[in-house]
């Protein structure tokens, strides 16, 4: 099924960098178009409508936009859909609300909506080796629990919260001038549905208090830096009895001295000799898994690069290792023992480079440069 679905920016017609705004934009757009009420003979129609709500279901969600970007509908898990033309109304009600879609249908709600708790962030700090084998870890977050004074209704003891008379409990109100009807919030409970006249000192009405909540997080193996994991249900309370919201954990992984992260790969540069380059030798780098050693051939360049498959860091989700990257790079040393440098120098004589001679003082060489080109000829010649 997942193979025949469209892309879902082709569905709604917009870029894969429009905005929240131009995705409601064009869902509204197609909602109107293909609504049930004006194609009740048509299934095709009934069909796009579905089709329009699951890719707005998908790309309204910056989570699930996030996955469906790197890996398509396999990044959802075919979680997009509704089976039930009446749960798109249900679970997009505010992108009708207001608009012209209610001058020809009307509101589509089933009943008040009950409002989800917000979600709550924390963050994490990890070194590349916990990141690489995943782990659990403690997170602190401050998280908003029913008042105990008040028992979570805003009231002051003795008194109880009433349900609001304009909006008669919906949190919402619906003005119609002939027939355009445009849904707002309730100007007088502000969308609460309750109205206090006695607020509890406490909480000053609210009917919540802040607690801070230690929560263990489980670390998947291979996240990067900037990457989050979702705690579901460990957000802040619904203000009406709805789902609480979820805690949104963002990793940050500290820079490895040895490592550096490209994706799944690792890099890590080793320094060789100009003897072991030209020569050859085995030579023992640093992995994750422990030490490991390499062969490095005669001739070998500074910058050549040996891939180890398997050596780097686990992908998150399908836990398929990528590489190890061992670029090299020849070390010149700066200090030359009186034996190097005879040897450096016949080195040089046989591959016929001219280098500087050992015993030829600062002034000699300065003289060297200044001489005029006719007498440093003359000298040539004479010698």
């Amino acid at each position: 099924m997942a193979a025949t679905k469209r892309d879902y920016y082709e569905v709604l017609g917009v870029g894969r960098s429009s905005s929240s705004e131009e995705l409601a934009r064009a869902y509204r757009k197609l909602a109107l178009k293909y609504h049930p009420d004006s194609n009740r003979d048509d299934d095709d129609a009934i069909t796009k409508f579905k089709e329009a709500a699951e890719a707005y279901e998908v790309l309204s969600d910056q989570e699930k936009r996030a996955r469906y970007d790197q890996y398509g509908h396999a990044g959802v898990d075919g979680r997009g859909g509704f089976q039930d033309v009446g749960d798109i109304f249900e679970a997009f009600g505010d992108v009708f609300s207001g608009t012209i879609f209610e001058t020809f249908f009307g509101s589509q709600s089933r009943g008040p909506r009950v409002r989800r708790g917000a979600d709550i962030r924390c963050d994490v700090t990890l070194d590349l080796e916990e990141a690489a084998k995943g782990a659990r870890k403690q997170v602190s977050l401050t998280r908003y629990d029913k008042c105990q004074q008040c028992e979570g209704t805003g009231a002051e003891a003795g008194s109880e919260p009433q349900i609001c008379p304009r909006c008669r409990g919906q949190g919402q109100v619906v003005q119609a001038t002939g027939i355009l009807r445009v849904q707002t919030t309730c100007p007088q409970c502000r969308g609460n549905k309750r109205i206090i006249s006695k607020p509890c000192k406490k909480c000053d009405g609210s009917g919540l208090q802040p607690r801070e909540v230690l929560l263990e997080v489980a670390i998947p193996a291979g996240v990067d830096d900037g990457m989050r994991v979702r705690i579901t249900g460990e957000g802040q309370p619904s203000p009406d009895g709805g789902p609480a919201g979820d805690a949104y954990c963002f990793i940050h992984v500290r820079q490895h001295k040895i490592f550096r992260r490209d994706g799944s790969d690792l890099i890590v540069q080793v320094p060789l000799g100009y003897s072991q380059a030209a020569l050859g030798t085995k030579f023992e780098i640093p992995t994750l898994d422990g030490r490991k050693t390499i062969d490095i051939p005669a001739g070998t360049e500074s910058g050549e690069v040996f891939q180890l498959r398997g050596y780097g860091m686990p992908d998150p989700r399908s836990g398929a290792r990528g590489d190890l990257l061992v670029q090299t790079f020849i070390e010149v040393p700066k200090k030359l023992s009186a034996r190097q440098a005879e040897l450096l120098r016949e080195l040089a004589e046989l591959d016929h480079e001219h280098v500087t001679p050992h015993r030829k003082t600062f002034l000699e060489r300065m003289w060297d440069h200044f001489r005029p080109a006719s007498e440093t000829n003359d000298k040539s010649k004479s010698t």
